[in-house]
């Protein structure tokens, strides 16, 4: 009888030890998610604030001398931003050669030299361009620099990249300390011109991810032209633009594809939109410096109160004077010069814009530059951006 109780016992202290192996793992998956749910909790999330330069520049194919001064656009002496975006429509005439050619990379090359001139302080130089591989698109950047003594002395600011269609071409460049910071990095490019899809007309985007926060930079030339039909092809332009483009998912399909997805997303480039009034009434209010009267004839500002093309876009003040059309080398509008009049007389218009989406981000200065290179004047904008960052918790 006793043995039979010291097997009894054995049999049930087997019996319980399997009872709490199966207690003890009851639900793994339920253990495995609190893992998980402690991992994300042990990153921590905080703000930072960055200044963000958007540049706009119609050239009219004309290429840039190596003397030209950049500082009178980039005007990094009186402001300093952390990310520099700069677009250029006409880099190179528009014609049967360029738009159904191949690229002509001389020119863009041209244009980054000075630029990292001007935002590094030296001497322009040769660029020397590589391809690389990213989302999944071949881009252009430049040649990466190390961000200490180089061997063109203290680089401040490197391009993370640049890429070109016909005449359009957009360059992005960052603080050398955010550098690592830039991650996803995609292109998009849209053909809006001749047969509805060349590229002398329409969109270059570039999306990437600045820490935890989400930028699309659209760099567009939209069709030209100052007759109602005019208008409604460019509003046709944007649409196309806002749909046709799209960007990689990301391996966890977590990512925006659509621009208006994006955290911080802006618009710059000759968007073309004119003013509906008269030539001759234009004129006088030019000459009297009325640019709130102008300004409500203004079919871009129009579109945006109204809310049909660019429904929930926002643009800064203008305060200064129509950016188009110019004669050459000269302060003179070419509409207004009674003395060079031509057939091709284009009245003047605030052509060249720049307009930005979503929340976040605030507009702190928005003014042209007095460059006499082509018929249109330069327009930059100065943001500050609310930027995500994660860290590990202690």
């Amino acid at each position: 009888m006793q043995g039979f109780k010291l097997k009894e016992r054995k049999i049930l202290r087997k019996i319980l030890s399997i009872d709490n192996f199966k207690q003890e793992n009851k639900n793994p998956k339920k253990e495995s998610c609190s893992l998980n749910q402690a991992t994300a909790k042990s990153r921590c999330f905080y703000h930072q604030t960055k200044k963000i330069f958007v540049g706009s520049w119609n050239i009219g194919g004309i290429t840039p001398p190596k003397n030209l001064d950049m500082e009178d656009w980039l005007d990094t002496k009186n402001s300093s931003a952390d990310i520099y975006v700069l677009g250029f429509q006409e880099i190179v005439p528009l014609n049967a050669t360029n738009v159904l050619g191949p690229p002509n990379r001389k020119v863009p090359s041209k244009w980054n030299s000075l630029i990292g001139a001007a935002l590094n302080n030296r001497t322009p130089t040769k660029v020397v361009q590589e391809d690389k591989i990213v989302e999944p698109q071949k881009i252009y950047p430049l040649r990466e620099h190390i961000c200490t003594e180089g061997e063109h002395g203290r680089e401040y600011f490197q391009c993370i990249i640049s890429r070109q269609m016909v005449g359009m071409f957009i360059t992005i460049w960052v603080r050398c300390d955010l550098y690592q910071a830039i991650r996803h990095l995609s292109v998009s490019s849209v053909g809006c011109g001749i047969l509805g899809c060349l590229g002398n007309k329409g969109s270059i985007s570039i999306r990437f991810y600045l820490h935890e926060t989400s930028f699309c930079f659209i760099c567009s030339h939209l069709a030209s032209g100052g007759k109602e039909v005019d208008r409604r092809q460019r509003n046709i332009n944007a649409t196309d633009i806002l749909s046709r483009t799209i960007f990689p998912s990301g391996p966890l399909n977590d990512m925006p594809q659509k621009i208006i997805d994006h955290d911080r997303v802006v618009w710059l480039g000759d968007l073309n939109y004119r003013i509906y009034m008269q030539d001759s009434a234009t004129q006088s209010l030019i000459k009297t410096r009325e640019w709130e009267t102008l300004l409500k004839h203004d079919q871009l500002k129009m579109e945006l109160m109204e809310g049909h093309v660019f429904q929930g876009w926002h643009e800064g003040a203008i305060e200064f004077p129509p950016t188009y059309k110019y004669q050459p080398n000269s302060k003179d509008y070419q509409a207004c010069d009674q003395q060079h009049a031509s057939k091709k007389r284009r009245s003047p218009a605030w052509c060249d814009r720049i307009i930005w989406f979503g929340k976040g981000m605030k507009q702190i200065q928005y003014n042209r530059s007095e460059s006499r290179l082509s018929d249109h004047r330069p327009v930059r904008a100065m943001f500050t951006a609310d930027i995500k960052v994660s860290e590990n918790c202690i």
